[in-house]
């Protein structure tokens, strides 16, 4: 009985058998790597956001930070990490970076 012969129940997905002496014609696959090109442009990115953070954060400058959505968060910034600031204002507020538009300090106008 040959494997195309069983007929299949429907809407399932079909299976095909790879006889082992065909295998070898199949190509290798390739490991995917990044190019340095990219990682040395999100370095510097990432250096100038860590500088910034890191100077609001020993001056305890009152933020606000508008979320994508529109709201706002306002406090200072006590600490982050790669995903996330933690901002303490009437409450300690933990915001991912992602769901940032963007921030300013309180006395400047945004």
């Amino acid at each position: 009985m040959n494997i195309s012969s069983i007929p299949s129940p429907q809407g399932a997905p079909q299976t095909v058998r790879i006889p082992f002496h065909n295998r070898k014609h199949f190509p290798q696959l390739v490991p995917f790597r990044f190019s340095a090109h990219n990682m040395e442009l999100e370095a510097r990115d990432r250096h100038a956001e860590l500088f910034y953070l890191q100077k609001q954060i020993q001056s305890q400058t009152p933020m606000v930070i508008v979320l994508e959505d529109g709201e706002r968060v306002e406090g200072r910034i006590e600490w982050y990490d790669r995903h996330s600031l933690k901002v303490r204002g009437r409450a300690k507020t933990l915001v991912y970076k992602s769901a940032i538009k963007y921030m300013y300090k309180l006395g400047d106008n945004g």
